[in-house]
């Protein structure tokens, strides 16, 4: 069986598989609908207005650290809405627990402004009657251990490091309205 061998032996010489970067929350699946827990309590809404717990895996060789958004393309201001950035995260680290503060972030790891005017993480609160917001979680892969990057960074400045650097991303797309 000439072809199975050569099969077999074509299969030892082929380059392993690169592991993706993969993104992935408990609490809601990719194209699912963002939990009544990150819903932003004003501008109107009444939710507990906590971040997410947040997992991934497959951060690539060369990552010294990782960047992750939540970004509403979907806002009403011509320009989206940044929700949350946390930049200078260990390459190390897996994840991020529900309820995220800038006193349990991973060492090193800052929490930017967001477009609500204040660092940390800002909930969902889309117009009410309004179709139902895309809210994008991005992971980049980053090749530095710190950006200059502090509690004042806008999300724009943050999203600028952040594609301008990455080695790879993940992405995790969840949607609420009311």
């Amino acid at each position: 069986m000439p072809t199975r061998s050569l099969a077999l032996a074509l299969s030892l010489f082929a380059s392993p598989a690169l592991a993706e970067m993969v993104l992935t929350a408990p609490d809601f699946t990719d194209g699912g609908t963002l939990p009544a827990a990150q819903v932003l309590n004003g501008f109107g809404c009444e939710g507990p207005n906590l971040s997410p717990a947040l997992a991934w895996s497959g951060v690539p060789d060369g990552a010294q650290s990782l960047i992750l958004t939540l970004y509403d393309p979907d806002a009403p201001t011509g320009s989206g809405w940044w929700h949350w950035t946390v930049a200078n995260i260990p390459a190390d680290v897996t994840g991020l627990p529900a309820g995220v503060t800038a006193e349990t972030l991973p060492e090193g790891a800052v929490e930017g402004r967001t477009d609500f005017g204040t660092p940390g993480f800002g909930g969902a609160c889309p117009p009410e009657g309004a179709a139902p917001h895309r809210y994008v979680f991005t992971l980049f892969a980053i090749p530095e251990a710190a950006l200059p990057i502090d509690a004042n960074a806008s999300g724009a400045l943050v999203g600028f490091y952040a594609n301008a650097m990455a080695l790879e991303t993940a992405t995790l797309t969840a949607t609420f309205g009311r």
